[in-house]
C-alpha cells in the first residue's frame, strides 16, 4: 500500500475513533500502536514504551500542571466575581457597559488562569444572570461569555501556546508574547461589537442618572490588584531572562494558592482537595495526549504518511495564501470534534514544514492556530464553552446561545484577516523584546 493511500487510511480510522467519544489520548495511542503492528509488525511495539517516554521526557512539561495550578487556585477562589463587580463599576456609564464588563473581565481572569473553560465558568455564574436580570437579551448575555472565555487559551499563560512550542519546537517565550496584541485585537473587535449592537438596541443596565461613588469603585480593587501583579510578575521574570517558563510557573502557582488562602480564607480541606484534584485530572489529561500524541506522529513518520503530504502539497505550487486558507478551514473542521490540545499535537508538527517552506513564520502561525481553536471551543459539537454556559443558564435554548455566538466567530474571523494582512501584531512584541529571530516570516 503507498503512503498515500496508507494515510487515507489512517485519517479515516482516526476520525472514526475520536467521534466514538473515546478519550483523545487513549484513541490516538490505540490508532498509533494499531497501524504499527499492522504495516510493521509486533516487532513496532518495542519501541512504542521508549517513545511515549520520549514525548514526556521534557523539563518543559513542569510547567504545564504549575500553569493549571495557577489557574484552578484562582478559579476555585471567589476572584472571577470580584473582577467582575470591579469592572462593572468603572465601566457602568458605558452602552452594553455590563457586556463591556464582562469581556474586559474575561480577558483579564484569561491572564489569571490560561484556562477558556475556566474563563467561562467564573465570569458567567455572575455575570449571565446579571445582564438577564438587566434586561439584555438571552443571545448577548450567554454569546458573550461564550466568546470572552475563549481569550483564555490566547492571552498568555496559555497552555495551548506551551503545548504548541514544545510539539513545533519553538519559544514559548516568544509565543506567550505574541498572543499579547492578537489578544487585545480580538478584545477590543469583541467589545467593538456588543457596543455596536447594543447602540442600535438601545439598551442601559443602569438608569440614567444611576451612579457609583469613588468609594466604592476604589473598594472594588484591592482584592483582584494582587493577582494582577502575579501575572505581571510572572511575565517580567520570564521575559526579563530571570528565569525559565517552568521556574515562573512554579512561582507563579505558589503565590496564587497563597493568595487565594489569605484574601479568600481558603483555609479548608476541601476548597484544597478541589484545587489539587483538579489539577492532578487535567495535568494527567494533557500528558497523556502529549505522549500518545508523540506515538502517533512517530507512526505516521516511519510509514513516510508525513513527507508523503509535505511533499504532494509542494508539488502542488500553491500560492502561500491560499494555502494558508486551506490550512485555516482544516483547522476549523478539526476544532469542531477534537479538543484543542489533541489537533495541535496531532497536526502542528505535520503542518510545521509545510508553513516554512511556504515563507511563514512559526510564531505567527501559532497565535493563527490558537484562535482556529478559539471558534472551535464556540462551535457544535464539541464546543466546551458551549457545554459551561449551558450548565449555567439552563433554561437558555442552545440555539439561542449558538446564535449568541455566531457574531463573535465572525469578529475571530476578522481577527485572523487583519493579522494576515499586518502579522507584525503578532511578531513585532517578541522580536523587539527577545530580538528578531532567525527564519521566514
Amino acid at each position: 500500500m503507498s503512503p498515500a493511500a496508507q494515510g487515507v487510511l489512517v485519517l479515516v480510522t482516526t476520525v472514526l475513533v475520536l467521534l466514538t467519544g473515546a478519550p483523545v489520548a487513549f484513541a490516538l495511542g490505540a490508532v498509533g500502536v494499531a497501524f504499527l503492528v499492522l504495516f510493521q509488525g509486533t516487532d513496532s511495539l518495542r519501541v512504542a514504551a521508549e517513545t511515549l517516554y520520549s514525548g514526556l521526557n521534557d523539563f518543559t512539561l513542569v510547567s504545564i500542571p504549575m500553569f493549571i495550578m495557577m489557574g484552578a487556585a484562582i478559579g476555585s477562589s471567589p476572584a472571577g466575581k470580584d473582577l467582575y463587580i470591579a469592572l462593572d463599576r468603572w465601566l457602568y456609564r458605558v452602552p452594553g457597559g455590563l457586556v463591556i464588563s464582562n469581556i474586559g473581565a474575561c480577558a483579564l481572569f484569561a491572564a489569571l488562569t490560561g484556562s477558556s473553560p475556566a474563563t467561562c465558568a467564573a465570569i458567567g455564574k455572575m455575570g449571565i444572570p446579571e445582564m438577564r436580570a438587566r434586561g439584555y437579551p438571552d443571545e448577548v448575555a450567554t454569546g458573550s461569555i461564550c466568546a470572552g472565555g475563549t481569550l483564555g487559551i490566547l492571552i498568555p499563560p496559555s497552555i495551548t501556546f506551551i503545548l504548541y512550542g514544545i510539539a513545533t519546537e519553538t519559544s514559548i517565550g516568544r509565543l506567550f508574547l505574541a498572543g499579547v496584541l492578537p489578544g487585545l485585537l480580538l478584545t477590543g473587535l469583541f467589545m467593538l461589537w456588543t457596543l455596536a449592537y447594543i447602540w442600535y438596541k438601545g439598551f442601559r443596565a443602569y438608569e440614567a442618572g444611576f451612579r457609583f461613588t469613588w468609594r466604592e469603585k476604589l473598594e472594588s480593587i484591592p482584592k483582584v490588584a494582587p493577582f494582577l501583579v502575579i501575572v505581571i510578575g510572572v511575565m517580567y521574570v520570564l521575559y526579563g531572562g530571570i528565569a525559565t517558563p517552568s521556574e515562573a510557573a512554579g512561582v507563579g502557582a505558589a503565590l496564587c494558592v497563597l493568595l487565594a488562602v489569605v484574601i479568600y480564607r481558603m483555609w479548608s480541606p476541601t476548597a484544597w482537595w478541589q484545587i489539587l484534584r483538579s489539577t492532578t485530572r487535567e495535568s494527567v489529561m494533557i500528558l497523556m495526549i502529549i505522549a500518545t500524541a508523540v506515538l502517533f506522529g512517530y507512526m505516521l513518520t516511519s510509514l513516510y504518511i508525513t513527507q508523503t503530504l509535505a511533499q504532494s502539497i509542494a508539488d502542488a505550487q500553491l500560492n502561500r495564501w491560499v494555502l494558508m486558507g486551506l490550512i485555516n478551514v482544516f483547522l476549523l473542521v478539526c476544532g469542531c470534534f477534537i479538543p484543542p490540545a489533541g489537533i495541535i499535537l496531532m497536526t502542528a508538527p505535520i503542518l510545521l514544514p509545510i508553513i516554512t517552506a511556504a515563507g511563514f513564520d512559526p510564531v505567527w502561525f501559532g497565535v493563527i492556530v490558537t484562535i482556529n481553536m478559539e471558534i472551535g471551543l464556540i462551535t457544535p459539537p464539541v464546543g466546551l464553552n458551549l457545554f459551561v454556559v449551558n450548565a449555567i443558564a439552563p433554561d437558555v435554548p442552545t440555539k439561542t446561545v449558538l446564535w449568541g455566538s455566531v457574531p463573535y466567530v465572525m469578529m475571530m474571523i476578522v481577527g485572523i484577516i487583519i493579522m494576515s494582512i499586518f502579522p507584525s501584531i503578532a511578531t513585532w512584541l517578541p522580536d523587539h523584546l527577545m530580538g528578531v529571530a532567525i527564519g521566514p516570516k
